[in-house]
């Protein structure tokens, strides 16, 4: 026999194809039914204790000096390391609301902190205060957010199962002498939200 006819063929055998096309099926045909946002990494490691909400300036966010209607992007829980505090899942859109909306109070019904990940496909999304806008809108493909809820009004993530369609929120307390501090929250759908997934409003 000739040494042609011995050799066996290196390339993938038509019923490991059929076993490897079947097992993608049944992944893909599970997958809508994963909560992926579990497994993304969710700053889990964020600290039991209230920590202050640091400005992208260094300095601590006061309700009597942060502007109505406006928005700066914060970190959270930071650690110090740069690489990792760059991270969009630890970056927050930190609002305080028009004044039609409630911002000119001086309490934490004035702000909020929602999660810069967009629900739908995951763009970082942000605040705008223009006149006619004064919502969160997500570049990449038009998602909507209502800066008091954090709940998708326009785009495919309105269109979502909750609670796929409502931001991850930060829970927010102004001391005394305005000083605003991050409590310590609980990253499940139930409360303050897992990121990438959303929070049930």
């Amino acid at each position: 026999m000739s040494e042609l006819g011995t050799k066996k063929s290196g390339g993938l055998s038509r019923r490991d194809f059929l076993k490897l096309m079947g097992a993608a099926g049944t992944g893909l045909a599970f997958a809508p039914f994963v909560p992926f946002g579990n497994f993304m990494p969710n700053p889990n490691q964020a600290t039991l204790e209230k920590v202050p909400v640091i400005l992208p300036d260094g300095t601590q966010a006061n309700i009597n000096t942060f502007p109505i209607n406006h928005a700066e992007v914060i970190t959270y829980p930071s650690t110090g390391d740069a690489a990792l505090d760059a991270e969009a899942f630890r970056k927050w859109q930190f609002i305080r609301l028009p004044e039609e909306l409630g911002g000119s109070k001086k309490d934490s019904k004035a702000i909020r902190a929602y999660s810069m990940i967009c629900l739908h496909l995951w763009c970082l999304w942000k605040y705008w205060p223009d006149e006619g806008r004064k919502r969160g809108e997500c570049p990449c493909h038009g998602s909507m957010y209502d800066p008091v809820t954090g709940t998708a009004f326009v785009g495919p993530a309105s269109v979502q199962a909750a609670p796929s369609n409502t931001l991850p929120e930060l829970t927010l307390e102004v001391d005394s002498d305005g000083f605003v501090f991050i409590l310590p929250p609980k990253f499940n759908a139930n409360d303050n939200g897992v990121i990438g997934y959303g929070r049930f409003a």
